[in-house]
């Protein structure tokens, strides 16, 4: 399984991008997403930039990261809210996994 981690643009140059985040700082390929600016966020996928994305989907992507973790750690408590979890992709609509798969509605 390959997991993307947000990671914030801190400086560029052509091709490539020092970006930052969870607790890592790194130079990332930039290739497939073009030049991204200072301060955009990337989703990156082994040290290579797939998409550009908003900064409340970089949030969205650090939250469940951090319910991973804390499940992986021992962390999850039991009772928690039935919604601190998210769907599976068999459980969501064709409209959801369009727009996880960068799909635009027509």
């Amino acid at each position: 399984m390959c997991i993307g981690i947000p990671m914030q643009v801190v400086s560029t140059r052509p091709g490539f991008a020092v970006a930052q985040g969870r607790g890592e700082r790194k130079t990332v390929d930039t290739a497939l997403v073009g030049e991204p600016q200072a301060g955009d966020w990337l989703l990156i996928f082994i040290d290579s930039a797939r998409e550009i994305i908003t900064p409340e989907r970089a949030a969205e992507v650090n939250a469940t990261l951090d319910l991973v973790a804390d499940a992986m750690s021992g962390l999850a408590q039991p009772g928690w809210p039935v919604d601190a979890a998210f769907d599976l992709p068999s459980a969501m609509s064709a409209e959801h996994l369009a727009a996880l798969a960068g799909q635009r509605p027509n």
